[in-house]
């Protein structure tokens, strides 16, 4: 009787930890890069900003329910996707003068902390890597949606996130002076962020 008791408790041990394993499971969510935008805004000659984007990002959300604490964020950008809509622009921004991409192929973000900033907002702290460096920056964050199904069936929501950071945090230092004072490329980098995430 002994030996069987001895036998069955590892077995029920298992599935106990299996159950709790599934209960505290986080749903994942995956980064649709078709219908999500990483935007960035820098200023030129000191009279105007400049726009661009990266074309080409990737990552997964995860959350256990609606516990904020447990909201985990992990973002790829190909920094080679960088588009200004100039090409001579576009390239001089992957030249080793600022992003090096062939020496720093992925820009990376990883939250670490999120708290409420109000109704529907969020301030989420996390860990960017850009150009080989990685430094703490502060997301204002809009969302999330109401969960809804696409016409596949699929779950969606969204989420905005604006940020600025100055880029000779990042190593990136180029410059050039101006003969009327002033500078050709301003050193903050204000950045604008549209998600859309597919439940898995």
């Amino acid at each position: 009787m002994r030996q069987k008791a001895w036998r069955t408790t590892p077995v029920l041990a298992t599935v106990a930890i299996l159950i709790a394993a599934g209960i505290a499971r986080a749903d994942t969510w995956n980064i649709d890069p078709m219908h999500t935008t990483v935007e960035f805004s820098v200023r030129h000659m000191m009279i105007s900003n400049v726009k661009g984007q990266f074309e080409k990002v990737a990552g997964t959300i995860s959350a256990n329910g609606t516990d904020p604490n447990s909201v985990q964020v992990n973002v790829t950008i190909d920094a080679a996707s960088i588009n200004t809509r100039v090409e001579k622009r576009d390239a001089h921004l992957k030249s080793p003068a600022f992003l090096d991409v062939p020496k720093y192929p992925a820009i990376a973000f990883k939250s670490t902390k999120i708290e409420p900033a109000g109704q529907g907002k969020w301030k989420m702290t996390g860990d960017l890597t850009i150009h080989g460096v990685t430094r703490p920056v502060v997301l204002d964050v809009d969302g999330p949606t109401p969960p809804i199904k696409d016409p596949y069936g699929k779950t969606r929501a969204g989420a905005s996130a604006t940020t600025k950071i100055n880029r000779k945090d990042f190593g990136l230092t180029w410059n050039q002076p101006m003969e009327t004072g002033g500078v050709l490329v301003g050193d903050e980098v204000s950045i604008s962020i549209e998600v859309e995430a597919v439940k898995q």
